[in-house]
C-alpha cells in the first residue's frame, strides 16, 4: 500500500483551515442555539444575545463602538457596502474616488461601476515593491474627493500600505472624504485599530483568520453615511437586511479572540518562516521573490537579523514567486503532487485567465507574471513545511524547464 503524502498547506490566502473549536461554536449554535434573532420568543433572545457578544468581541479588538460593527456575508460584501454605499451617499459633495491600481477585484469592480456610472475615477500607480505613490495621492487629492480606497495588505505580494500616513494626508487635504481600508488580508496578521489609524471603513473576511466561511464583517464609523445595498427586512438598522448569519458570526468573533490574542507572536513566526522561504528560493536559478519580501530576502542573513522596522511593509505571510520558464499552472500542479498546495497568483482571479494587474503594476512582463506563484502561511505553518517546500522547488525545477519553457 502507497504511504500517504504529508499535505502541506501554503495557500493561505485564499482560505484558511476552521479552528476545531470554531467549528464546535459553530455546529453548536447551528444545533442548539438555532433560533432567529429577529423573533420575539426566548429562542430568538438567546440568538440575539449571542450576535451582541460576538459584536462586544469584535469592537473590543477594533478599539470601536459596537454600533460601529457590520456584519456581512464576506470581504466581497463588505468591500461593495462601503465603496458603492460610500460614493452613492456622497455624491452630492463631489465626484471624485480614489484608488490604486493594486487593488482585489472586489474593490476593482465597483469602482469600475462607478466610473460606468459617471464618477471620476483616479487609479494611483504603485513602486516596484507595490508601495502606493504619496505624491500622487497627494497630487490626486481635491476638495471633489469623496471617497479613497486602498488595501491594507495586497493579497499577491504582501506589500503593506503605510494606512496611516495615507489616512493623515487624506484628512488634511480632503477632510470631506471618506477612507476605506480593504483589511481582508491584514485582519488577524497586521495590527489595526481603524477609529486611531483615521479610517472611516474597514472591511474582514472570517474564512481568512480561521473563522467560517460566507461571513465577514465592516467597521463603518458612526459619522459615515452609506447607501444601503440589500433591501429587506431592515435588521442592522436598516443598513443590511437578511436574517443575520448566528452561527457565522460567533463563529468570526472566536476566530478573532483567538488570533488577536497571540497576534504578534504568531506574526513574528510566520515573518521568521517567510523570509527563510524567500531567502531560500532567491538563491535558485531564475527564481525572483517579488514586492518587499524580495528585497528584505536578498538583504538579510538570517530571518531573526532584519529589524522590524524593515519588514513594516511586508506581510509575514505572504511570498510571491516567479520562476523563469516555468508557467505557474505547471509548477502548482507539480507541487500538488507532492501535497504541497499554493496558488498561481491570487487565488480570486486565477480562473480569470488574465494577467495579473499587481504582477504587471510591479513592473513584471507578461511571461513573468504568468510564472508567478504564491505561497501564503498561516500561524500554525512549520519550519519544517517551509523546508520541504524548498526542497521540492529545488527538485523540480531543472525538470521542470526541460519541457516547460515559453
Amino acid at each position: 500500500m502507497q504511504e500517504k503524502i504529508k499535505e502541506i498547506y501554503l495557500d493561505n490566502s485564499a482560505t484558511t483551515r476552521c479552528e476545531p473549536e470554531v467549528a464546535e461554536l459553530v455546529c453548536k449554535i447551528l444545533t442548539e442555539e438555532y433560533g432567529n434573532p429577529s423573533s420575539m420568543h426566548i429562542m430568538g433572545v438567546r440568538a440575539e444575545n449571542c450576535i451582541k457578544d460576538a459584536t462586544k468581541t469584535l469592537a473590543g479588538i477594533l478599539k470601536c463602538k459596537e454600533k460601529e460593527i457590520v456584519f456581512t456575508s464576506g470581504g466581497t460584501e463588505g468591500n461593495n457596502l462601503a465603496i458603492i454605499g460610500a460614493a452613492h451617499a456622497y455624491k452630492r459633495s463631489g465626484n471624485r474616488i480614489i484608488t490604486t491600481v493594486i487593488e482585489h477585484p472586489a474593490v476593482a469592480e465597483p469602482f469600475k461601476r462607478l466610473e460606468d456610472e459617471g464618477f471620476e475615477v483616479v487609479y494611483l500607480p504603485v513602486d516596484e515593491l507595490g508601495l502606493v505613490d504619496m505624491d500622487e495621492l497627494e497630487n490626486s487629492l481635491t476638495d471633489d474627493t469623496i471617497l479613497v480606497s486602498v488595501m491594507a495588505v495586497n493579497n499577491e505580494i504582501g506589500t503593506v500600505q503605510p494606512v496611516e500616513e495615507i489616512a493623515k494626508l487624506i484628512k488634511q487635504k480632503s477632510p470631506k472624504a471618506v477612507f476605506h481600508v480593504d483589511g481582508v488580508q491584514a485582519f488577524g496578521k497586521i495590527r489595526l485599530y481603524p477609529p486611531k489609524a483615521g479610517v472611516d471603513l474597514y472591511t474582514a473576511s472570517s474564512h481568512k483568520f480561521h473563522g467560517p466561511k460566507g461571513v465577514g464583517f465592516l467597521f463603518k464609523n458612526e459619522k459615515v453615511r452609506l447607501e444601503t445595498q440589500m433591501l429587506g427586512g431592515g435588521q442592522q438598522g436598516g443598513l443590511r437586511s437578511g436574517t443575520d448569519n448566528v452561527p457565522g458570526i460567533c463563529g468570526m468573533a472566536l476566530a478573532a479572540k483567538l488570533a488577536d490574542e497571540k497576534l504578534e507572536e504568531n506574526a513574528k513566526a510566520m515573518m521568521e518562516n517567510a523570509l527563510l522561504l524567500a531567502r531560500e528560493l532567491s538563491k535558485l536559478e531564475d527564481v525572483r521573490i517579488n514586492g518587499v519580501m524580495g528585497r528584505i530576502a536578498v538583504s538579510a542573513d538570517s530571518a531573526t537579523g532584519v529589524e522590524n522596522s524593515e519588514t513594516d511593509a511586508a506581510a509575514p505571510h505572504i511570498v510571491s514567486v516567479t520562476v523563469s520558464g516555468i508557467r505557474a499552472e505547471v509548477l502548482l500542479h507539480a507541487l500538488e503532487d507532492k501535497g504541497i498546495y499554493v496558488s498561481a497568483g491570487s487565488a480570486c482571479s486565477s480562473h480569470k485567465k488574465r494577467v495579473s494587474d499587481t504582477l504587471t503594476a510591479i513592473g513584471l512582463a507578461k511571461k513573468e507574471a504568468e510564472s508567478t506563484i504564491r505561497f501564503s502561511l498561516n500561524r500554525y505553518t512549520a519550519k519544517e513545511d517551509i523546508e520541504t517546500a524548498v526542497e521540492a522547488m529545488r527538485e523540480l525545477l531543472p525538470v521542470l524547464r526541460q519541457f516547460t519553457r515559453h
